[in-house]
């Protein structure tokens, strides 16, 4: 079991008895030998192990460039461009990484440094702590050779002032990362996570170049074997909508505006980076013309850059607890050049602006578009299903799984949409066809790399318009669902469609089992698979009702579920949500455990940074579905932020939690759930929410002549059930209502939130 090997197989004990184990995973036993030494009732277990000896690691070779302040103060001193007629970006290209290639190895040439690996703490290189523990060392042998009672005094004060100036200099350390990483949430988990846990390290075995390039092949042979697996059907046909509107060249940008969304990418830098990314940043007025320059000739002729077609794959475990020898348990991670990812996120704005204006979008595709999240999307579906519930109907919800999503995506046919279903032509369009050709990408593990393949299919991931192409991928598959009269939500590659039935009626899952045929076979001719092992069916409604639908699916070669996992929330058939409620507990109090492990080296402003982005973001996570719960569902998330105070405020167990959240201006979690719920509203009022959540509120408007005419209320639907008290529709309207007039008819957003959070403050500590 679980690769256990167990070696003893005689007894070890003077009775006859097996009581003594030799249990071992992986590692080799051999002569296992029971002797009787007559010093107790059990026996010695004699055995030989093979250890392999622990590897000699030297000292690391590493090349760098010495950059400081007087290096950027040179570089804009030194740095300029020639500026001839061009029209030809890539060999504007050229002459910008050669000149700054040569103005940088001018001023701060690459250096061979032998570094130790031994790491230290990035703090202790502080001049004040430098200063001081030189002292400390100084204090330490004065009274090591005095033996003296007053040096040992003495030593004692300047070690305690030592550990001060040091706490005060880690204290900073992480204000600043944390700081820097409160727009970053992937950055800020890291960096707790490598506070609070080991690092988990590549094999040395595995840095190489040899495993460099099979790990190159592996990936490519990977999404091959997928791509070769889909086998082309009948065409089902689609038509493109009709567009009044073409996109067929971009608009040349200006300096502020590259200046802005340079100064907003992240920091990472790429080895295929000629300067470091902080470094451009610090230095970008003296390159700014160069890049604005660089930016509108791809634009004007249609052209990305060869350059910055090359991609670097760096693999990562999925999971710690995976062998780190097996090539599927990695997932390729791709780091692109940065000029790359300026040139895309200006298209990016760009081709979204066209998309909003033109109304592209599906209304049922929320993936990464403004106002649109996750929240609203499962608000939707759930609402749909609560009030299905509420009639007396049983509705069955189908989660539709891809094969490594888009990497099998066809460049003919994402050209195919942009032109026939976007409306973009011309120089645009031919922008598009020269970035999606003459891909390549090579693996780099430490100082080793593969050589260069080729990408025939898909496109990087980390490019900034990958969420866009792959919502526009999609874009006849919600046409296709429609003409099959079943409900539907996308977000980018995941796909719910759900129907709702009346008892004894099979209809609808008949014509469900055949849309999901359709989608299969739309899928497999859009290069696109459908893994039908990870698709999920989950049926609710009433329990009497249930079981006869789940008989007839399972009579069409379907399973239904208990439970699934929805867009982060785990879902059950009776949608009382408690299996998601115990997930978000397990997972918050896990981060609480480790953020208190890290609380004597931050500061409190800190610490609750740490608590906001770890465990209140769990607690707000799609907390609107959460309406209508059980006080006793909800209080188990009180719990969750009643710990989180006292691990911030140093609060004992016993001690009353309402003054100290109170103290905190925390909102419990019933009025946050209430918060989220009137800003919701208040945002599909004033157009900042899908129009799907905007199509659930009614507005009230009286027949006749009433004190209530014009205040702004919503009207409540009738239910008969727990489930349609629960639902969105219902519980927003009666939270909207019960708000005062002067919060509901606040002018501006900032006002509404701040009078919403005022007015729940004050019924949640004052009433």
């Amino acid at each position: 079991m679980f690769g256990l090997t167990q070696h003893v197989s005689e007894a070890t004990h003077n009775k006859g008895h097996t009581l003594d184990l030799v249990i071992t995973k992986g590692v080799n036993i051999s002569n296992v030998n029971v002797v009787d030494v007559a010093l107790s009732d059990h026996f010695c277990v004699f055995f030989d192990l093979s250890v392999a000896p622990k590897p000699v690691v030297g000292p690391g070779v590493i090349q760098r460039r010495h950059i400081n302040d007087t290096t950027r103060t040179q570089f804009m001193e030194m740095i300029r461009f020639e500026n001839p007629p061009c029209s030809n970006v890539d060999n504007l290209l050229d002459s910008y990484t050669s000149s700054v290639l040569n103005v940088l190895d001018t001023i701060a040439p690459i250096k061979v440094k032998m570094v130790n690996n031994r790491q230290k703490a990035p703090w202790r290189s502080e001049d004040s702590v430098r200063a001081q523990k030189r002292e400390c060392r100084k204090a330490e042998r004065k009274w090591r050779k005095s033996k003296l009672q007053v040096h040992c005094e003495i030593y004692k004060e300047v070690l305690f002032e030592f550990n001060q100036i040091l706490r005060g200099e880690r204290e900073k350390y992480f204000s600043k990362i944390i700081a820097n990483c409160k727009n970053n949430s992937r950055v800020l988990f890291s960096t707790v996570n490598r506070l609070t846990n080991p690092p988990v390290s590549l094999p040395l075995e595995l840095i190489s170049t040899s495993k460099c390039n099979e790990f190159a092949i592996f990936f490519y042979d990977k999404v091959q074997g997928i791509k070769n697996a889909i086998i082309s059907t009948t065409q089902i046909p689609t038509l493109p909508p009709a567009r009044h509107l073409e996109l067929t060249h971009f608009t040349p940008v200006t300096d502020k505006t590259i200046e802005e969304i340079i100064s907003g990418l992240s920091s990472c830098t790429c080895c295929l980076d000629e300067l470091p990314t902080r470094f451009l940043k610090s230095v970008l007025t003296s390159l700014l013309p160069q890049l604005v320059q660089l930016v509108n000739i791809s634009f004007e002729t249609g052209a990305f850059p060869k350059a910055l077609k090359t991609a670097v794959i760096k693999p990562l475990l999925k999971k710690s607890s995976l062998d780190p020898k097996v090539l599927n348990n990695y997932r390729p991670i791709s780091n692109l050049p940065f000029l790359g990812k300026v040139l895309e996120k200006v298209i990016y704005q760009q081709l979204t602006y066209f998309l909003l204006s033109n109304n592209v979008f599906d209304t049922f595709q929320s993936g990464f578009r403004p106002h649109h999240s996750t929240e609203t999307a499962l608000i939707k579906v759930t609402n749909d299903i609560r009030m299905n519930t509420n009639a007396g109907k049983v509705s069955v919800l189908v989660l539709l799984d891809l094969s490594a999503a888009f990497d099998t995506v066809d460049h003919g046919i994402l050209l195919h949409r942009l032109e026939n279903w976007v409306g973009i032509s011309g120089t645009a369009l031919n922008w598009f066809k020269s970035y999606l050709e003459d891909r390549t990408y090579f693996v780099e593990i430490g100082n080793c790399v593969s050589n260069k393949i080729s990408m025939t299919c898909g496109v990087p991931r980390g490019q900034s318009w990958d969420p866009s192409y792959s919502n526009l991928y999609m874009l006849p598959l919600g046409q296709l669902i429609n003409s099959n009269n079943v409900s539907y939500h996308n977000y980018a590659d995941d796909t719910q469609i759900y129907v709702s039935l009346t008892a004894g009626e099979h209809g609808p899952v008949d014509t469900l089992c055949h849309c999901i045929e359709q989608i299969s076979l739309w899928m497999q001719n859009n290069s696109l698979q459908l893994n039908s092992d990870k698709t999920e069916i989950i049926v609710f409604g009433p329990q009497t009702q249930r079981q006869s639908v789940i008989s007839h699916l399972e009579s069409l070669a379907l399973k239904p579920k208990n439970q699934v996992r929805n867009l982060g929330v785990i879902m059950d058939s009776d949608l009382n949500l408690n299996s998601h409620i115990k997930a978000i507990t397990s997972s918050a109090f896990y981060h609480l455990k480790n953020i208190a492990k890290i609380r004597g080296i931050v500061s409190k402003p800190d610490l609750e940074r740490l608590i906001h982005a770890f465990v209140s973001s769990r607690l707000d996570y799609c907390n609107g579905l959460l309406t209508g719960l059980s006080k006793r569902a909800v209080r188990q998330l009180q719990y969750i932020q009643n710990a989180a105070a006292r691990v911030l405020t140093r609060t004992r167990k016993y001690d009353h939690i309402s003054p100290v959240l109170r103290s905190l201006h925390w909102l419990p979690v019933t009025q946050r759930i209430e918060f989220k719920t009137a800003l919701l509203v208040y945002k599909s009022f004033h157009g900042l929410a899908p129009k799907y959540i905007s199509d659930m509120l009614e507005p009230y408007e009286p027949s006749r002549a009433l004190r209530t005419s014009g205040r702004g209320l919503l009207v409540v639907p009738r239910v008969n059930n727990k489930h349609g008290e629960a639902a969105f529709q219902f519980h927003a309207a009666k939270i909207w209502n019960s708000l005062h007039e002067d919060v509901r008819q606040a002018s501006t957003l900032t006002m509404f939130k701040s009078r919403l959070k005022t007015a729940l403050f004050t019924r949640a500590y004052e009433n």
